[in-house]
């Protein structure tokens, strides 16, 4: 894709709070992916939001005197015609849905989170149906265009759309970034001479290699019980004997596989004192709105960290960056997995590390797989599957049977009975369900 030409970026979920900070990635990096256009795209709920955020993106083009368009749109038919990549960071249902999610499995005393376990399954309900009418829009209106994808469950997100769509999508998370600045800083060396081999599924990963400067540092990690973290999951350290015998770090969304009771009880805390994370977030949402609607503001302000979507903008312009400029540099990716993992069907989506180029994607073959992850992660991966079945075709029988295949879910019974409460309470996003 390397060329001269002036790009045109369509963000769809241009309400997020997040916007300022790829505003901002784009500012900086123009010289050498030189957006001109961009387009936020929003529905009718988020048309408020949108247009608070869209004057402060408008307000840092400005300062930054890069001559860049910015509009804003509830059109997004209006909006995809000729572009070169849409970035997708929506949230159906809101922050409200992610109550639900969070609250409904515990009820039933199962894990809620947003990305994984019942409530990242009804998140993914909710959501499967939205991101493929997206894709089937850029099949027609901007076929050459990529999709990338930071919309959560990135994991389900992304299989759906290689399975049920013609367009180029590639799924994009903030956590591998997240690690490669944690050990940057834990060694005190340039990113660039950090190494990092990652396998699994999208929050649900394990660095199964890591070399600082050409030297292996697996041994010296394995005994830091600490980890790598981020605000959105709880802080609770590794257990030493499972690092010792995994040889590898795994992503602090493993927690709530690896330390379910513990991560249980946390969560009930959380509900009775209000502490949820969707609530946390909300608060967090509200202040920083407050902000963004300073007429004097024309700067990504610094307590958008505390939204937990660190390093987003470095990621999303990284990769955007090198398909265009045909790097050929290594990032980690959610892409299909192509024989990657041979424990897993080829049109799985996985997280590996990728070279990056004018193509996009290709694998980068896993050289160490960690011991005893391959059953859990066939067995994710089977449960995501039938999820995305589930969502296409509004099937609540498919949507019990992922359910009855998930490790977090402890008894069928008791989650026949939670996905009706949660099904009922989604009613209104889920039409598919209720025909």
């Amino acid at each position: 894709m390397k060329s001269t030409k002036q790009l045109k970026l369509v963000v769809i979920g241009g309400g997020s709070s997040y916007v300022p900070e790829l505003i901002e990635g784009i500012i900086n990096n123009n010289a050498t992916f030189p957006v001109r256009e961009i387009i936020l795209v929003d529905i009718e709920e988020g048309q408020t939001k949108m247009e608070i955020v869209g004057a402060l993106a408008g307000r840092m083009i400005a300062k930054s005197g890069l001559l860049i368009s910015l509009s804003t749109t509830l059109d997004r038919r209006s909006a995809l015609p000729g572009a070169d990549f849409v970035i997708t960071q929506l949230r159906v249902g809101l922050l409200r849905a992610r109550e639900w999610d969070e609250t409904i499995a515990v009820k039933y005393n199962m894990i809620g989170q947003e990305t994984t376990g019942p409530g990242g399954m009804m998140k993914g309900l909710r959501t499967v149906p939205v991101i493929l009418d997206i894709a089937h829009d850029m099949e027609e209106l901007c076929p050459d265009a990529w999709l990338i994808n930071f919309t959560n469950p990135a994991s389900i997100v992304t299989q759906a759309l290689i399975k049920h769509s013609k367009i180029k999508a590639v799924g994009l998370c903030n956590a591998p970034i997240g690690a490669y600045k944690w050990l940057s800083k834990l060694y005190n060396v340039p990113i660039e001479k950090v190494y990092c081999e990652f396998v699994g599924l999208n929050h649900f990963h394990w660095i199964s290699r890591i070399t600082v400067d050409g030297v292996d540092k697996m041994e010296e990690l394995v005994a830091n019980k600490d980890g790598y973290s981020a605000k959105n999951v709880p802080q609770y350290e590794w257990n030493g004997a499972l690092l010792s015998s995994l040889k590898a770090v795994p992503s602090y969304y493993l927690k709530y596989f690896y330390l379910q009771s513990e991560m249980l009880k946390q969560a009930k805390d959380d509900i009775a004192q209000g502490k949820i994370r969707a609530q946390v977030v909300q608060r967090i949402e509200s202040k920083l709105f407050e902000l963004y609607k300073d007429e004097n503001l024309a700067e990504k302000p610094k307590q958008l960290e505390e939204r937990g979507g660190a390093y987003y903008s470095e990621a999303a312009v990284g990769l955007m960056n090198s398909i265009y400029n045909e790097k050929g540099d290594i990032q980690a990716v959610n892409v299909a997995n192509k024989g990657t993992l041979d424990f897993l069907e080829d049109n799985d989506s996985i997280e590996v590390n990728c070279v990056i180029g004018g193509e996009g994607p290709k694998n980068v073959p896993v050289t160490v797989i960690p011991p005893g992850v391959k059953g859990l992660i066939a067995s994710v991966k089977a449960y995501e599957r039938i999820a995305v079945e589930a969502a296409v075709e509004g099937s609540r029988e498919k949507a019990l049977l992922a359910l009855s295949l998930h490790p977090l879910v402890y008894s069928v019974n008791d989650a026949e009975k939670m996905l009706d409460e949660m099904l009922e309470t989604n009613k209104k996003y889920l039409p598919r369900f209720f025909k």
